[in-house]
């Protein structure tokens, strides 16, 4: 049986209304958090009329799945992200096609990205991942070993490093999540106030469909919706 997306302008309402309590009981700026729609595995049209309701910003999880649904996107107005792991074979398909790959967590990936940039002659920004929780089973940097990545990218020129990313451990306790939350914002702002040559710390993106609330008390500025937004999804 086919799925329905019927419910996407409702489920966007009541996302913003949520967004926009957060915003105010933790005292952010109106303007400074980012809602991305997390498109994986949903089809060009229920994006599309994700993005006829306002949405601006997408999130792109695998290359080939992007490569498919790139030409069918109203990207008029819109910015795409890749939030996925990337293998450095696939950078060169997606170059040119995001404006941000948010998921660098090594020097070679960082490299081929900054290579496949140069082809191209563009800058593509990205962020770092940081495995917050030092989970095995996860991708993304120890927090460790954070600086001295940073100070290896920071020599690329045709990359900007613009801020961080992470996907803390799943948690049914919010306050072990907000600890991965505050852990992260201190990361944050430390490598923020160390005005590394190439590297901004101007995007912390973390938060997602369960979580989002927590993550905009702790700073983030981008938060990534699928779920919540086009309802839950079969990855079978």
């Amino acid at each position: 049986m086919e799925k329905s997306y019927s419910n996407i302008s409702e489920n966007l309402k009541r996302i913003r209304f949520e967004i926009g309590e957060s915003i105010q009981k933790y005292g952010r700026d109106e303007d400074d958090v980012k809602l991305m729609a997390v498109t994986k595995t949903v089809p060009p049209e229920a994006v599309n009329e994700a993005i006829a309701l306002g949405v601006r910003l997408l999130g792109e999880s695998k290359a080939q799945e992007l490569l498919n649904k790139y030409d069918s996107y109203d990207k008029q107005g819109v910015a795409i992200h890749f939030i996925g792991h990337l293998q450095s074979n696939k950078v060169r398909q997606i170059i040119g096609k995001v404006s941000m790959v948010e998921s660098v967590d090594s020097v070679s990936l960082a490299r081929e990205i900054d290579r496949q940039a140069q082809k191209n002659s563009i800058k593509t920004d990205v962020l770092i991942e940081v495995n917050i929780g030092g989970e095995a089973s996860k991708f993304g940097v120890l927090p460790q070993h954070l600086e001295s990545l940073l100070a290896e990218l920071s020599k690329m020129p045709y990359i900007s490093v613009k801020g961080l990313m992470a996907i803390p451990p799943f948690s049914d306790d919010v306050v072990q999540t907000e600890k991965y939350f505050s852990a992260m914002h201190e990361l944050f702002v430390d490598i923020r106030g160390k005005n590394i040559d190439n590297v901004s710390m101007d995007v912390l993106s973390m938060g997602m469909s369960g979580d989002f609330k927590e993550a905009i008390k702790h700073g983030s500025n981008v938060i990534r919706i699928g779920t919540a937004l086009f309802g839950a999804r079969d990855y079978s």
